[in-house]
Order: structure tokens, then C-alpha cells, then sequence
């Protein structure tokens, strides 16, 4: 996944400007869904200490810079806030309002975790220079980085452990289920990138 072609291209500024409006069109489509499921996170986190990073990444990142870049990308590339949805965003969605409704802090936590962590992998493989155009530069700089590195750090900690705190007993089923969940946020990420490279799959 952090290394798909689509991602790369993105690292070296050289993704077509339709491929790019397609991508970030579709990827706007996700703002609601994860605002809420952090939101969903802060809810049912276990320990105040848990509660407190997803109320600062919600606060300072989701409703803010990520929101701003995507109306000035989009402006730029002359792309939509209202696009169709595709059917593999359609999915992640559905996915991300499912487990938010569920209220289980460890099936959030692990789709939160697959996330970001699949964009930190993928942009933290940019080299210096980051490409002139803003609309690579500035996604780039928003999924890497020390604060998102932090985030990222702190989402697989809370996943190992809770993992860890499943009990011996019984626990194998449950560890499935996070497994299922985690195996499915992959697999959808990958198809994301793949649909908005012109692939299917």
C-alpha cells in the first residue's frame, strides 16, 4: 500500500491534474465519516489519556487544515465538493460509520490506525525537494511530519495495547474480529488508491 504507484506519484508531483481532482474529490467524501468516528473515539476511548489526542487531532487537523487544503485544491484543480461518490468510497464510508456506531474503542482505534497509518508510510517516503505545486506539496506535509508521526505513534500504541490486554481466554475470537476489521480497512485503502489511478480490481 505505501508504496503504490498512485502514491509515489503523488510524493513526485507528477499525478495527472484529473487523477488528482478524482482522488482528492473522492477522498473529501471521507471528512464527515472520520470526523465523526474521531469524534466516536473520544466517546469511547478507555482512559482519559486515550481521549485526549483524539480531541486534539480532531480540533486542530480534521476540522481545519485538511478541510482548507481540500476547497483550495479542489478550486485549483477544478474539481467538486459534491462529486459522486465511487464505489470504493462508498464502502470505506460505510466502514467507518459502522464501527463509530458500534462504540467499540478497539475496532475504531484499528481503522483509525490502518488510516493513517497507510498515509504516513506512503509520505514519509517523499524526498526533499517536495514538488513545487501546492495541491502535492501541501497533502504531502499533512501526513507527515513530527505531530503526525506522534499521531500515528500513539494510534498503533493504543492497537497494541488494548490487543495485549485481551484475555487468554475467549480472546482468539475477539482478536479475529480486529484482524477481520483491520484486514478490511487495508484492502480498501488499497482499492481506493487503485480507482483513483483509473484502476479496477
Amino acid at each position: 500500500m505505501v508504496t503504490h504507484p498512485f502514491a509515489m506519484a503523488i510524493t513526485t508531483g507528477t499525478v495527472a491534474d484529473e487523477d488528482m481532482r478524482r482522488y482528492l474529490e473522492q477522498d473529501f467524501q471521507f471528512v464527515d465519516s472520520f470526523t465523526a468516528l474521531l469524534g466516536a473515539a473520544v466517546a469511547a476511548a478507555d482512559t482519559f489519556e486515550a481521549r485526549v489526542p483524539y480531541g486534539t487531532f480532531l480540533g486542530q487537523v480534521a476540522t481545519t487544515e485538511e478541510k482548507t487544503y481540500f476547497h483550495r485544491a479542489l478550486d485549483e484543480l477544478g474539481g467538486r465538493t459534491d462529486a459522486p461518490t465511487e464505489p470504493v468510497t462508498a464502502a470505506f464510508r460505510q466502514l467507518m460509520d459502522d464501527v463509530r456506531a458500534s462504540q467499540d474503542y478497539l475496532l475504531i482505534a484499528a481503522v483509525l490506525c490502518v488510516a493513517e497509518w497507510c498515509y504516513l508510510g506512503w509520505a514519509s517516503r517523499a524526498t526533499e525537494p517536495l514538488p513545487e505545486n501546492f495541491v502535492h506539496r501541501e497533502w504531502i506535509d499533512l501526513h507527515e511530519g513530527a505531530e503526525f508521526r506522534a499521531w500515528v505513534a500513539f494510534l498503533r500504541g493504543e492497537l497494541d495495547r488494548l490487543g495485549a490486554a485481551l484475555p487468554a481466554e475467549g480472546g482468539d475470537e475477539r482478536r479475529q474480529q480486529v484482524l477481520g476489521v483491520f484486514r478490511r480497512a487495508v484492502e480498501l485503502e488499497r482499492a481506493f488508491f487503485d480507482m483513483a489511478a483509473g484502476q479496477t480490481r
